[in-house]
């Protein structure tokens, strides 16, 4: 055998492909090795920006002794998360069932060859006895002895393994209970039981910013108006306070704008540098939202900051978006975006640096490792330039001066690595973002920009009606996954909302389709993977969000949206059956359902459908009324004349002059024929 990662795309892998361990991907040849030499699988998951799994890999699989060990005992499998979220899925629910821990990356996983059912799981492990954890090369000699003298225990624990990973979401479908708003608001007690009232967020440290519970509780304050006799606005304040702290402390990017993937500590000051595109795409929505909900300017400059930080550092000149950039660069964590007084008074002017160095944090204590300062917001422009003698007024002109001239100086260090293959899902995550930003924020580069992104996948990665999940070196990879397809679907339909193409609404519906009959599952819901797809040890269908939206709750979503604007009943009815299937565990962990909450909630309360029609001329003058303020329950369309319309859109004619149709599920009101009666109109 050989290392066999340089015949690769993905960056993780090629990073792994001049270790003396002969690492293999998960692929025909690897399984049939294993399988014809009874080998057992030393399966290793991780992804470029994964600090852990760096230390991991020059610890132990660039050491030559632990190499030689890992040849001789096991057939060894890299993957990389990012490509096969399936297989990563599988065997993270695999190790916390086994241990009771939660998983993460690096994950450790040693397989039977055969059934390829896990023998023993971990994450990390060091090369010497250390942290109270054994040696690598300890777990690697214990683990096949223990394999070749177990082996019907093994095999009886992971039939046990199997059944439970299949009862888990059999017990979940209820098929008769009535929808109610009983779990969203169960969700919204559970948040505010967890808020962390000094800093924002919700529990203590590692503290990640949980994007869809904040969604979620930002839909239900609107949800209030009217409905009760005071509004929530203790939901608002816990989403507003959270944003101010996560937006003036670490986690977010002072220079270059965009935010870190979570904060190392409750307070939201150190964070874990690896800068993921899901994070940033959930991100750039929430402050978009938080904006045109409060109208305040810090959520508007964040969020035009990391909409900017996409364009510049995340989308290729063919317009996906990239991946990841990682945490470390030359080794060591954060160095590419740490700072010392002294560098900001060699690259600045006095005054600029005086201001400079007490509104971002440098005049007090170092926060960071060997005596480094990491950024964050200590004192706005003004008052740090009267506190260091400075007029107030310079204040805002000096910082903003500093911090260009801090960005150029760190553009020109030894830059982290950056993965730069394009997945499909997280792609579709950022099309959604940077349409609904294009439109709150009135910027037409984003959608632009998303746009770019459409047409790359209809081009590179939509082949015979299906999608590939990855794009990387030239060559689309991997039949795609639930995620990919709804997160794209999604992405679409915000995008049209934003600017109205038929052939982006064309091809929402056949991802649709694609999805209910190949992803569909007959009980409800959707499979993790197609009805085509690699058989393996099970097949998940998965409702809780994760790191990244639920694809179970983007799907619902997108149906129930899709369905009331073309009228498709099919598309409702897989909608509330894809909830039904949930309703138990929802009921049992609200919280951590809230992208099906979203879902649930667009079934109880129908959405606004708002479609305009006129000329590209006289539409322009339509699109304030249409996206002015936070409307979380209101789909709104300017559409040309000359588009041709399906189903229900059909019946929104246009007329001789501009003309706007308003309904409220399945109740419309008689057509408008000025921005100033629509405008009347959205605000009764």
């Amino acid at each position: 055998m050989r290392n066999r990662l340089d015949e690769e795309t993905s960056p993780y892998l090629k990073q792994h492909a001049a270790n003396p361990v002969h690492w293999q991907a998960w692929d025909d040849a690897a399984l049939s090795t294993a399988r014809t030499s009874d080998k057992p699988i030393l399966l290793s998951v991780g992804y470029s920006a994964c600090h852990w799994c760096h230390v991991m890999a020059h610890e132990s699989f660039e050491d030559a002794e632990t190499a030689k060990l890992m040849n001789e005992l096991f057939v060894n499998i890299k993957v990389d998360r990012e490509e096969r979220p399936d297989l990563d899925k599988i065997y993270q629910t695999a190790h916390h069932l086994y241990t009771g821990r939660p998983g993460g990356w690096p994950l450790t996983v040693f397989l039977t060859p055969d059934e390829h059912l896990p023998i023993f799981t971990g994450t990390y492990f060091p090369k010497d006895r250390r942290y109270g954890m054994p040696a690598f090369r300890e777990v690697l000699v214990a683990v096949e002895a223990y394999f070749r003298q177990q082996r019907d225990e093994i095999r009886r624990r992971g039939a046990g393994l199997v059944d439970e990973l299949n009862n888990v979401e059999d017990q979940s479908a209820d098929d008769f209970a009535a929808f109610t708003r009983a779990p969203l608001q169960q969700a919204r007690q559970r948040l505010e039981q967890s808020f962390d009232e000094e800093h924002g967020g919700f529990g203590d440290a590692p503290k990640f910013p949980h994007p869809t519970s904040l969604e979620l509780l930002l839909a239900q304050w609107r949800y209030s108006f009217g409905k009760y006799e005071h509004a929530d606005d203790r939901a608002l304040v816990i989403v507003t306070r959270t944003l101010d702290h996560m937006a003036l402390g670490g986690l977010y990017d002072q220079l270059a704008g965009g935010f870190y993937r979570y904060s190392v500590d409750r307070a939201w000051a150190i964070p874990h540098f690896e800068k993921m595109l899901y994070d940033n795409a959930q991100l750039l929505t929430l402050y978009a939202n938080g904006y045109a909900a409060t109208g305040a300017p810090l959520y508007a400059r964040v969020a035009g900051a990391t909409a900017d930080w996409v364009l510049r550092d995340m989308q290729d000149a063919r317009g996906g978006y990239y991946a990841t950039l990682d945490a470390d660069s030359e080794h060591e964590e954060g160095k590419f975006y740490v700072w010392t007084p002294t560098e900001l008074d060699a690259l600045l002017t006095s005054d600029e640096s005086r201001v400079a160095k007490r509104a971002l944090g440098l005049d007090g204590p170092a926060n960071f490792e060997n005596r480094h300062w990491h950024l964050f917001v200590a004192a706005d422009p003004e008052r740090a330039a009267r506190e260091v003698g400075v007029p107030g007024e310079r204040g805002t002109t000096l910082l903003e001066s500093a911090r260009s001239k801090l960005l150029a100086a760190r553009e020109q260090r030894v830059w982290p690595g950056r993965d730069d293959k394009l997945l499909v899902s997280w792609n579709g995550l950022t099309i959604g973002a940077m349409a609904r930003a294009a439109r709150l924020l009135d910027r037409a580069d984003l959608a632009d920009s998303a746009t770019r992104a459409v047409d790359f996948i209809r081009a590179q990665l939509w082949r015979d009606g299906r999608l590939k999940a990855t794009y990387q070196d030239g060559r689309a990879r991997f039949a795609a996954y639930l995620d990919d397809y709804a997160f794209l679907a999604h992405g679409l339909l915000e995008l049209l909302q934003t600017r109205w193409r038929s052939s982006d609404l064309t091809f929402a519906c056949e991802l649709i389709e694609v999805l209910l009959t190949h992803f569909a599952d007959e009980r409800g819901g959707f499979f993790f993977t197609a009805d085509d797809h690699e058989r393996l040890i099970h097949k998940p269908k998965p409702f809780a969000d994760e790191a990244v939206p639920a694809g179970n709750g983007v799907a619902a979503m997108t149906l129930v949206a899709l369905g009331h604007l073309l009228g498709e009943q099919r598309y409702l009815t897989a909608a509330e059956h894809t909830i039904r299937a949930a309703l138990h565990a929802i009921e049992r962990y609200p919280e951590g359902h809230g992208t099906l909450l979203h879902a649930l909630d667009e079934l109880l309360t129908p959405p606004q459908l708002v479609v305009v029609r006129g000329t590209a001329t006289e539409l322009a003058a339509w699109q304030h009324a249409l996206h002015t303020g936070y409307h979380p329950h209101r789909l709104a369309f300017a559409i040309p004349n000359d588009a041709e319309l399906p189903g229900l859109l059909a019946d929104r004619a246009p007329r001789s002059t501009p003309v706007a149709y308003v309904c409220e599920g399945m109740t419309c009101q008689a057509p408008l024929t000025t921005p100033e009666d629509l405008a009347a109109a959205l605000k009764a």
